[in-house]
């Protein structure tokens, strides 16, 4: 007696988890931008670390002709490029792991603006709000103190807002 279903000759199961059903797919658009493995993309955020995931996505992996290994390109923020750049040989380590050899040799970052350029690959979230704070009494009053002296209405003002907040984020700084 034959098993699985009539209409689809060799399926045994009635329901399939849906990440087979749209893996060939994945497979073939990693492939086209040259990641192999496409677990890179999917786990980014498991091999980078969540801050990194946040700040960085991948975007191509590279075979050039600069020798053995290929070069993944990272796509951030401009802000972001300096502080990434100082862990690129940690992120070529966590990678070279996902792959389970040392396929990347170089990591190429590429700044863009915060909302991204390339396909909308740089969605990066942004910094939670936070509300300014206000300078107590206290920094008011110095700062009215030190400023004090200065003749010019605009630029005693001036003076002392620059004052308070100065005064405010030391005292915030302590503790």
């Amino acid at each position: 007696m034959p098993t699985g279903n009539p209409r689809y000759p060799g399926k045994k199961r009635g329901f399939e988890r849906a990440s087979h059903l749209v893996q060939p797919q994945i497979r073939n658009v990693g492939a086209a931008r040259g990641f192999a493995v496409t677990r890179l993309l999917t786990h980014w955020t498991e091999i980078v670390g969540e801050r990194w995931a946040k700040a960085a996505r991948p975007v191509k992996i590279g075979y050039g002709q600069e020798g053995f290994g290929a070069t993944l390109t990272v796509l951030t923020t401009g802000a972001e490029g300096p502080m990434l750049q100082a862990e690129l040989p940690k992120i070529r380590e966590r990678v070279n792991a996902c792959y389970g050899y040392a396929a990347i040799a170089r990591i190429r970052i590429t700044q863009t603006a915060p909302t991204g350029f390339f396909e909308g690959a740089a969605q990066f979230e942004p910094a939670p709000d936070t509300e300014p704070r206000q300078p107590d009494a206290g920094a008011i009053l110095a700062a009215r103190k030190a400023a004090g002296g200065v003749e010019n209405d605009g630029l005693r003002a001036a003076l002392e807002m620059l004052g308070a907040n100065v005064i405010t984020k030391s005292k915030n700084e302590r503790g």
